[in-house]
């Protein structure tokens, strides 16, 4: 991430800022709140982040200078999106208990001037609301939602807030709302009935830029990127990229795969196998911290439709092909197609376009061809950021905490 200008705090105290992301499956929640927090510390000279998350792969991760994380007992997400807690022999409500207790200890403890919650305003299975309740009382900690770009279809997330109490939750205990995109594009909150007061403290930021950790390798031949995320789901286009390269000797470019720390076991060995038959031309890793970096020197990418992955073809101005998941939520489905309405990718959809090897060859064949997403950048597309320091700003002047500029 490029350094960003560092300004002054006031000489009382540096700011405190605190990270709530619950991740119970897949990288997205950790890595949006790793970006948010570097971003934070390094604009706002001295202050400090603490991210709480549930990522199981929290500690692959290197973190700046006054960011750190408190890993959370995990939980896993079952396909029918039920969960259970990752260790064997105990039941979620009693990790679920204990998670909410070790939030409401780092926060007595921490005392922080700002607290994000990522995408749950209530946290997994309610278990923010006794901290909320807590800072609500004290008044000291100015509370954010945020939201990405999209959550699900909106007659399925309005059930699923009623259900949770999370319209109440955001009316009655946040001071702002973050929707890290542009409602020009889609608004997740469409269907969910928040009053007039709460759609006056919703600030659309603009999608979050990603920068390299570093110059691109000097590669001897171009390559595409290819990347199911986390890859706990991704196996289908994983399997769809080594079927095309297998059905077409001819196919180029060669392609990156990174499986991400999902896919393993089994499943991951024998992708690997048929990677070894195909002899370079398509070569893999399972896990890379630094994806920006990866992603900067490809001709282009196949990848699933992540918030994040997303944000890293628009930054990159990368030509994209996305094969979306549609379950559990249609979040992913949602983004692309409304991507490929605006031209910023293609979308590779299950229906109209089939997943077939075929359908596959003809997108890597295309892809080094394929505008790439500026031809239809629009003004603030990636101010996320920039705006999500000025909103710090503007909260925490009142504490007397942030100095002017």
């Amino acid at each position: 991430m490029a350094q960003a200008t560092s300004l002054p705090l006031s000489p009382a105290r540096p700011a405190v800022v605190m990270l709530y992301s619950h991740d119970t499956f897949g990288l997205g929640h950790l890595r949006r709140s790793r970006l948010l927090a570097t971003s934070i510390t390094e604009t706002f000279a001295q202050s400090s982040a603490l991210i709480l998350t549930g990522s199981p792969v929290a500690g692959r991760f290197t973190f700046p200078p006054n960011v750190d994380h408190l890993r959370l007992p995990g939980v896993t997400k079952l396909k029918d999106g039920s969960y259970v807690s990752a260790a064997s022999g105990t039941d979620i409500e009693s990790t679920t208990s204990l998670r909410a207790g070790l939030i409401l200890s780092a926060v007595e403890q921490y005392k922080p001037d700002l607290l994000i919650v990522d995408k749950e305003p209530t946290g997994f299975r309610g278990e923010l609301l006794p901290t909320l309740d807590l800072l609500l009382k004290e008044g000291r900690t100015k509370l954010v939602l945020g939201l990405r770009d999209v959550l699900d279809a909106p007659d399925v997330l309005a059930r699923e807030w009623a259900r949770k109490g999370a319209v109440e939750a955001t009316e009655t205990y946040y001071d702002d709302i973050w929707i890290y995109g542009l409602k020009a594009i889609y608004d997740p909150t469409q269907g969910l009935p928040l009053s007039a007061a709460a759609r006056a403290r919703m600030h659309w930021t603009g999608y979050l830029r990603r920068s390299a950790c570093g110059p691109a390798k000097a590669t001897d031949e171009p390559y595409i990127l290819v990347t199911p995320g986390g890859g706990g789901d991704g196996e289908t286009l994983v399997d769809l990229v080594l079927q095309a390269y297998e059905q077409d000797p001819d196919l180029g470019p060669k392609a990156k795969l990174v499986y991400g720390p999902f896919l393993s076991g089994d499943r991951r060995r024998a992708l690997e196998e048929r990677v070894a038959r195909l002899k370079g031309r398509v070569s893999s890793v399972g896990f890379e911290s630094e994806m920006e970096t990866l992603l900067s020197g490809a001709q282009g990418v196949i990848c699933m439709g992540g918030y994040n992955t997303f944000c890293e073809v628009l930054s990159f101005d990368k030509p994209a092909v996305i094969l979306p998941r549609r379950v559990p939520r249609l979040e992913q489905y949602i983004r692309a197609a409304r991507a490929e309405e605006l031209g910023l990718c293609r979308m590779l959809d299950e229906t109209r376009d089939g997943l077939t090897a075929k359908a596959m060859i003809e997108a890597i064949r295309n892809l080094p061809h394929q505008a790439r997403p500026s031809r239809v950048f629009a003004d603030g597309l990636l101010g996320g950021l920039e705006t999500v320091n000025a909103r710090v700003r503007a909260l925490l002047q009142d504490q007397s905490i942030c100095a002017a500029e």
